[in-house]
């Protein structure tokens, strides 16, 4: 059975880069290894539903934080099956965001980490106790500072003429409560045993992870 790993942090800080040299070595020593990514745009209809109320498209629903992580959620339960298969193929499995991501982001919407409202537990209870989501056996906190993280995600957008700041992207006091939240996660280690990764202190990510 391959171990579980997730890849966490803001809108910009580097989710997918960090990914992708984390395959290119774990291949390079002779381990299997598979991504995923989370939300999945253009294959779960959930994930593209999310995505239409992030840009204004279905009213007022993005207004709702409980109806927005719904909808986060159940793209991870469709595809909670390909991930156990892939954990029974591959070493590991690498997923960049999942469960804690619809955590950080959802209580960040409702105060952040100074004000306790049971959201994080809710959505453990959801993702992992209703809908059997297999827990990560790590996640990665990529700890990007947040000016750099939204300079990247603002250069992101104005690469792509398709695509826009999403309001949770666009929202500078949104994604510093999310950090803080993340931050608390690591501290707790919610979920799972976290590693931080920070910019002034260089982490063997490979050995930690199937050490």
């Amino acid at each position: 059975m391959g171990r579980l790993i997730v890849i966490e942090g803001l809108d910009g800080s580097g989710k997918q880069t960090l990914t992708k040299g984390l395959a290119e070595q774990a291949r390079a020593t002779g381990l299997g290894i598979t991504t995923m990514a989370f939300p999945r745009y253009g294959v779960d209809i959930h994930a593209d539903l999310v995505r239409d109320a992030l840009y204004g498209r279905l009213g007022d629903l993005s207004d709702s934080v409980y109806g927005t992580a719904l909808l986060f959620a159940l793209d991870r339960r469709a595809a909670a099956q390909e991930i156990r298969d892939r954990l029974t193929q591959f070493d590991l499995v690498v997923l960049d965001r999942y469960v804690s991501s619809n955590a950080a982001y959802g209580a960040a919407r409702l105060g952040g980490p100074e004000v306790d409202t049971g959201f994080p537990e809710w959505v453990l209870d959801l993702e992992i106790g209703r809908f059997g989501l297999p827990r990560p056996d790590r996640q990665v906190l990529l700890a990007t500072p947040r000016h750099i993280a939204a300079q990247r995600a603002a250069g992101r957008a104005e690469q792509d003429s398709s695509r826009s700041l999403d309001r949770f992207e666009s929202d500078a006091g949104l994604q510093e409560r999310t950090a803080a939240m993340y931050e608390r996660f690591a501290a707790e280690e919610f979920l799972s045993p976290w590693t931080v990764l920070r910019p002034d202190r260089p982490v063997d990510l490979l050995a930690e992870l199937v050490g």
